[in-house]
């Protein structure tokens, strides 16, 4: 066996990982699902504290992940030939590290063994967003620096 074969999945590069384990590498943050703002002179994109509608703002989980397209049919997939297009997504996101062969942090669920760990840390958004139908005008909402 190998030395690659040897280490945990999260720590092997990203193009060996089956569907299962790219999905595990999420830390479960949220922060992919807040909404976004594009400048339409520049395509700048701003981050908001606007939670998803799907999204549920106190386990930082989405309500319906396997149907999420269905009612938010804007909704992104992270995939590998993809995340480099995503460069809104904040520079602690595990896929982002893992890209860069950098190692999870130790809040991640993967290397702390509990998933709480996230938020405990303050690295996720519980408490720091607020909901579509309670946000008003997505202007208005709009980050200075990432959550």
């Amino acid at each position: 066996m190998d030395a690659v074969a040897k280490r945990p999945f999260w720590e092997q590069p990203l193009d060996t990982l089956d569907r299962g384990q790219w999905e595990a590498l999420c830390d479960g943050c949220g922060k992919c699902c807040l909404l976004k703002a594009e400048d339409e002179d520049d395509g700048e994109v701003y981050m908001t504290n606007i939670a998803c509608k799907l999204l549920d703002t106190q386990t930082a989980q989405c309500s319906d992940y396997r149907r999420r397209r269905f009612f938010v049919p804007d909704c992104v997939r992270l995939t590998r030939t993809k995340l480099d297009q995503f460069t809104w997504l904040p520079d602690s996101c595990a896929y982002k590290l893992r890209a860069r062969d950098l190692p999870l942090p130790e809040w991640h669920y993967l290397i702390s063994g509990d998933r709480e760990t996230i938020h405990q840390t303050g690295n996720s958004i519980r408490g720091k967003v607020i909901t579509e139908v309670e946000a008003g005008p997505l202007e208005h909402h709009i980050l200075d620096r990432p959550l």
